[in-house]
């Protein structure tokens, strides 16, 4: 109970922390991070959570991290499902704090509400195909970076930084194509509040980031395994 708390606590921080800078900070008249500074929001939330629950449940905060751990053989497949549950609800509970803040603001009106998208909801217009491709990739890349900063023969006081940095510059790469999700709790939190098209593309925001990490599982589990 204390690991699925711990993953509660880490998503619910991603998610404000990552997407409240995007819906919150971003385009602030005169003072707006932009997307450059949404991608370090969400690399700091991970980096941050590294060092306060890692510990305690490893700091998945990510479906497709959980599944690509159990993938490589870093994760027991009885804590699987009771993860994915633990870091979705997160995820919701964060976006409904996160709507009670932006909507105390006269003339707030919901639009993207920082949901993931294609074709015409693609911050740059990108397709189906290219959506897909980003996500299956990053997430790849995101699991790789992962499963290496925790092998037991990395510098363990680091892996943090690794994650934390990695994530910030899968978010400079992907924000345009998909508004970057490589994290489906992330993606169903904010798309239950958007509705609509949100909820009609979700499907890909689960799909592509769980085939990047059962990818990467398996290419990392072969280049470095963990022998028992």
């Amino acid at each position: 109970m204390k690991k699925l708390i711990a993953e509660f606590i880490g998503t619910f921080w991603l998610v404000l922390g990552g997407c409240g800078s995007a819906v919150l900070a971003a385009a602030f008249p005169g003072l707006g991070i932009g997307f450059a500074g949404v991608a370090l929001a969400f690399g700091l939330t991970v980096l941050t959570m590294v060092y306060a629950i890692g510990h305690i449940s490893g700091c998945h905060l990510n479906p497709a991290v959980s599944v690509g751990l159990w993938i490589g053989g870093r994760f027991e497949v009885k804590d699987l499902i009771p993860y994915i549950i633990a870091q979705v609800l997160g995820g919701i509970a964060a976006a409904a704090v996160l709507y009670i803040i932006a909507s105390g603001k006269p003339g707030f009106e919901m639009g993207g509400f920082a949901a993931n998208g294609y074709g015409e909801h693609s911050p740059g217009g990108y397709s189906l195909l290219s959506a897909l491709v980003c996500e299956v990739v990053m997430t790849f890349i995101f699991l790789i970076v992962i499963l290496g900063a925790t092998h037991p023969k990395a510098p363990q006081a680091l892996a943090g930084v690794a994650i934390g940095l990695a994530l910030t510059l899968i978010h400079l790469i992907s924000i345009p194509v998909t508004n970057t999700s490589v994290n489906p709790a992330r993606s169903t939190s904010q798309a239950l509040f958007v509705g609509d098209w949100a909820l009609g593309q979700l499907w890909l925001f689960w799909v592509a980031p769980i085939i990047g990490a059962i990818l990467a599982g398996l290419v990392y589990k072969y280049l470095a395994p963990v022998k028992e």
